[in-house]
């Protein structure tokens, strides 16, 4: 005779499984989900706020800080140079990394969902 406490348990845990973003986005269940979803780059020596926004972990006002920051100091030379940008440590630099280009245009658009 199976427990019924431990088919119960199991039930949970798998609705727990469907409802997280990545079962629900279909991504592989051992990868998280990316922060957002983005096609393209920005180029973050001459983008604006809004397209700086697009960027993961990036609002407002990291936005402006990056703007506040190539003002001060120039164009970034390398990726990494935005870790000297208040608030931005190297673990965002190493999630920004593959959304940001240091010249050409900024292609950046959010990515679609799904079905549509």
């Amino acid at each position: 005779m199976r427990h019924p406490i431990a088919a119960a348990l199991r039930a949970l845990a798998l609705a727990l499984l469907l409802s997280t973003p990545a079962a629900a986005a279909g991504t592989d269940s051992g990868a998280r989900a990316p922060a957002s979803s983005l096609t393209g780059v920005v180029n973050v020596n001459s983008a604006t706020a809004e397209e700086l926004s697009l960027l993961p972990g990036v609002g407002p006002a990291k936005a402006a800080a990056i703007i506040r920051y190539r003002t001060e100091h120039g164009a970034f030379k390398r990726v990494e140079d935005l870790s000297q940008v208040k608030g931005i440590g190297e673990k965002q630099v190493e999630k920004l990394r593959p959304h940001v280009a240091l010249e050409g245009k900024t292609t950046a658009q959010p990515a679609k969902a799904a079905g549509k």
